[in-house]
């Protein structure tokens, strides 16, 4: 969805080949699913058995920018014909720094399209039925166009009971069951972000998925699950699919049986809140790793916390696995493969589709932090 610093490695292209090779590399399956964008001007075609002594790098932190700018220019065009300016309204509850973090990259990213948006704190020891009717009251409000709950929650409340409150017209998150189900089913729904980003991902780099080997490394019903739909799913349905074999590992898989999976797999999404779950002798040439966890640890070094994602980055060159750094992120913050720039794009760019017509959604997922990796 995400932000990030991303990076599409793609088979055996050779190390200088630009993003516009990238596209034409894979050109004909994705025209096929009309699932890519036009090709960008110049592209050119290119042999797959070039050989390639290094990845290829497109930049995530180009096409964070590239779909805040399509936001943009969406809202630019409602606002011109006289329509009311969107707006989105996020729930906060309770002191968790890192919720307050992603809810300020958030409006952060709905600001710079050109959304107006309202963060609403409530203390942690608000009640379920204090936090319902606050949503019900936001439920029907026609000027919120878009509405979303940090999670998490604290333990008293029932996350599931307070996502599926949130009207589906305004689910942002795409975490109501109405747009879940609309999104097992391979129709047109809101999306949840990361999912999203890493589907933007792959669809804007071209990384092909007609009939490839693919393993989601993790089952979460907000992320490895979506991921998963995504990528396995016809493509000539409603809400095109991949059309990809897709595994599907979680925390009692044994690592020796997923390294048998990752080893045989084209693309590897890493999504399991496990740090350096994935290592380099897990992945074979030409694939494309996408990581998209987050996990705190303590550094060995400096004894303090920082982030990392779910793949050993430590081993990229031996396995010519890049690592990322998100938009005004640290290095240390954002080695996790996930950039955060993505993901909050494309909320955004939901919300853009949430005002009157769906002209209003793609920022927040662009903020997913993901780095994309081509060994």
């Amino acid at each position: 969805m995400a932000t990030a610093s991303m990076l599409c490695l793609l088979r055996r292209l050779p190390a200088q080949a630009s993003p516009s090779a990238a596209w034409a590399s894979c050109a004909h399956c994705c025209r096929r699913q009309k699932r890519l964008l036009p090709p960008p001007p110049g592209a050119r075609r290119v042999h797959l058995s070039a050989h390639r002594d290094e990845a290829v790098v497109i930049s995530g932190r180009k096409l964070a920018r590239q779909i805040r700018q399509e936001a943009r220019h969406e809202v630019e065009q409602w606002v011109a014909a006289g329509n009311r300016r969107p707006h989105l309204s996020v729930v906060l509850v309770g002191e968790n720094p890192a919720s307050h973090s992603y809810v300020l990259n958030k409006t952060k990213a709905a600001a710079d399209v050109g959304i107006s948006s309202e963060t609403i704190l409530k203390p942690s020891s608000i009640t379920e039925e204090e936090l319902l009717d606050l949503i019900t009251r936001l439920n029907g409000d026609a000027k919120v166009d878009g509405l979303l709950v940090q999670l998490p929650l604290p333990e008293h409340i029932d996350e599931r009971k307070v996502c599926n409150a949130v009207n589906p017209e305004k689910d942002v998150d795409g975490f109501h069951v109405v747009n879940v189900g609309r999104m097992c089913l391979d129709q047109y729904s809101m999306l949840p972000a990361t999912p999203w980003g890493v589907w933007e991902i792959i669809k804007r780099t071209g990384i092909p998925t007609l009939g490839k080997n693919v393993v989601v490394a993790g089952r979460s019903k907000n992320v490895g699950m979506p991921i998963a739909m995504l990528l396995h799913t016809d493509g000539r349905h409603e809400r095109p699919g991949g059309d990809a074999t897709v595994t599907i590992s979680h925390r009692y898989t044994p690592k020796e049986q997923l390294k048998k999976h990752t080893i045989l797999a084209d693309i590897v999404v890493a999504a399991a809140g496990i740090p350096n779950l994935i290592t380099a002798d897990m992945i074979k040439e030409g694939a494309a790793v996408i990581d998209v966890g987050i996990n705190r640890v303590q550094d060995p070094v400096t004894a303090k916390p920082r982030l990392v994602g779910d793949v050993d980055f430590e081993g990229r060159h031996r396995s010519r696995l890049w690592q990322g750094q998100g938009d005004n992120m640290s290095r240390d913050r954002f080695e996790t493969g996930l950039s955060f720039p993505i993901t909050t794009s494309l909320e955004a760019l939901h919300l853009d589709k949430q005002v009157p017509q769906r002209q209003v959604s793609k920022t927040l997922a662009e903020s997913v932090h993901s780095n994309v990796v081509v060994c």
